[in-house]
């Protein structure tokens, strides 16, 4: 039976009840007490003075069907209220804050905690008794007072007892005797489960958790040339890659998280192939060998007083880990595919995977401030001169983020990016134009990143949102030259669509575009972008179980490399994504 009453509306149960509080308060735990002679002429008129010995052969029948009734692991113990709290014993009823010797019941409650102790309270010193409950929670605290009165029956010397006590005790537990058998299996069940979970647990701190992309694509046009309108044929063939991550959260303290992910990945970077950046997917493989199994990430995280959190990571600490991109359904692994798309390339693509610390303050709900610094990963560790933390490649980055209201976020972003002298130059993220990945060629460069991001949670079925990036670049050595880099998206994003779980989108934008700048390379030409392209892109990802979907993708690149003398691109591309 699963249905819930109040104890003064359920009268039977608490007639019942009165049965039971009766009987064990008439126990009678001396040796002057006097029992009533059974009228049954089948029953001994005689009782013994210690009941465990008894040669009384009804007496000992009935303790023992009320022994074997209640023979459950006390409830006290294991058992938790029906609103989750851990409840506490109590041993005197003026420990129950909420209960006053006016209340109806305020006796037998008294009786029942002071001379039995068999009621239980919640933490916060309250006994609750108007509120609801169970008939599968009133047989576990009947069982309670059960195994309590057993104790005292056992212990007891030269004590009588009444037939009609033993009676009534027998009568409350066979009424209760469906819910003590369903209370007794489900406590056995959690003991398999649980000592089945001890014995293949992976760890008493750490998670498994990982996901596999599957990928299959093709592109589609001439290859892009960013110098001339001499355009080349599109050789490319479609392919089939993967991507696959094993991630290890650790919590030592329930609050702090050590994060070490493993991946492997084999998907190729498409630049060289259609001669653009443009095109790139936003999980390609990085300078690992194929299908190699490599240090995706490695970070620790944990919290510094009640508002402040602490990053340190020596991997892939990047701005998505430590600050809203407030891009959260159109980027990451069930959003849109391409590199461009996930956020805004300037601000959350430092260019290179990170090495250093991050804090993030949260003032209120409205405002979260946002700070870190890092370094080039694959120079961090290095102590050669112009390499190191300080000296290497490195980033610089703070954001605020101003929530006004409960649909919509806001973020104010800026990095200062370094690049050393003839190091790998990504000024903006792995995307864009050449001339914006690297306006100064294999000169030193510093940038001042500035970014607006937005997302408005119009209704649970749309949300608007995008982002604004203005970089300025100055080259510190080998010449005083500066450019301008801009980019920007808009992006409609559909969760639900057409199934709950299931999510579209669509994003319209100018990818990193050098808009101007008065360095001239050697050949004298000007590394600064003469047209606009565009990047259109749709997706949906259609929810098939809880770990598996799909995610069928497309978007076309206008004018690549900002340059009108090249053919569009396409690229299709249709991603499985498991995870576990």
């Amino acid at each position: 039976m699963n249905f819930r009453f109040q104890f003064r509306q359920f009268t039977s149960t608490w007639l019942g009840l009165s049965l039971l509080i009766t009987a064990v308060s008439t126990l009678t735990f001396n040796a002057s007490a006097i029992a009533e002679e059974p009228s049954d002429s089948s029953i001994p008129s005689e009782h013994t003075s210690t009941l465990p010995n008894a040669s009384d052969a009804w007496h000992q029948q009935k303790l023992e069907e009320i022994a074997n009734l209640s023979r459950l692991t006390p409830v006290a113990q294991v058992a938790e209220t029906h609103s989750g709290a851990i409840v506490g014993q109590v041993t005197a009823v003026s420990q129950l804050s909420d209960v006053r010797p006016t209340d109806w019941a305020f006796q037998a409650l008294q009786s029942l905690v002071e001379r039995y102790g068999c009621i239980v309270g919640y933490p916060d010193k309250t006994y609750r008794g108007n509120q609801a409950i169970s008939r599968y929670e009133f047989a576990a605290g009947l069982n309670a007072c059960m195994d309590r009165i057993n104790e005292l029956l056992a212990s007891a010397t030269n004590d009588l007892v009444r037939k009609e006590d033993l009676l009534s005790l027998q009568k409350m537990q066979e009424e209760f005797a469906a819910e003590l058998a369903t209370w007794r299996g489900r406590v056995d069940a959690l003991e398999v489960r649980t000592a089945t979970l001890e014995r293949q647990q992976f760890s008493t701190t750490t998670k498994l958790q990982g996901d596999v992309l599957v990928v299959g694509a093709d592109t589609f046009g001439d290859r892009a040339n960013n110098t001339s309108a001499d355009d080349t044929d599109d050789d490319t063939q479609a392919f089939l890659g993967y991507r696959v991550r094993l991630a290890l959260p650790t919590s030592f303290t329930g609050k702090d998280q050590l994060f070490i992910r493993l991946a492997a990945n084999n998907i190729p970077n498409l630049t060289a192939l259609t001669g653009t950046a443009m095109t790139r997917f936003t999980f390609d493989k990085s300078a690992f060998p194929d299908g190699s199994l490599y240090l995706d990430s490695l970070n620790y995280r944990f919290p510094l007083g009640d508002k402040a959190t602490v990053w340190i990571g020596t991997r892939q600490l990047q701005p998505v880990a430590y600050a809203s991109n407030s891009n959260p359904l159109v980027g990451g692994s069930n959003g849109a595919l391409s590199r461009f798309a996930t956020h805004n390339p300037t601000i959350f693509r430092p260019g290179f995977d990170g090495a250093g610390a991050a804090l993030a303050y949260q003032f209120n709900r409205q405002f979260r401030l946002s700070l870190a610094y890092t370094a080039d990963d694959t120079q961090a560790n290095v102590p050669e001169s112009g390499r190191g933390i300080f000296n290497g490649n490195n980033l610089a980055f703070a954001q605020l983020t101003f929530n006004p209201t409960s649909t919509i976020e806001t973020a104010f972003s800026y990095g200062r990016k370094y690049f050393g002298s003839n190091t790998g130059f990504n000024l903006t993220g792995g995307t864009g134009s050449t001339f914006a990945r690297n306006p100064f060629q294999l000169n030193a460069t510093i940038s001042d990143n500035f970014g607006f991001q937005f997302n408005w949670r119009a209704t649970p079925t749309f949300h608007l949102g995008g982002w604004f990036g203005y970089t300025l670049a100055h080259q510190v050595r080998g010449g005083d030259s500066n450019a301008t880099i801009l980019n920007g998206a808009v992006f409609l994003a559909f969760p639900d669509l057409f199934a709950k779980g299931n999510v579209g989108g669509i994003v319209v934008g100018v990818p990193p575009k050098a808009v101007s700048n008065d360095y001239r390379s050697p050949g004298g030409v000007k590394r600064e972008d003469p047209d606009t392209s565009l990047h259109l892109e749709a997706f949906y990802t259609f929810r098939v179980t809880n770990g598996i979907s799909i995610t069928p993708d497309f978007y076309l690149i206008t004018k690549p490399e900002h340059n009108d003398a090249n053919e569009p691109i396409w690229v299709g591309a249709i991603r499985t994504t498991f995870s576990f």
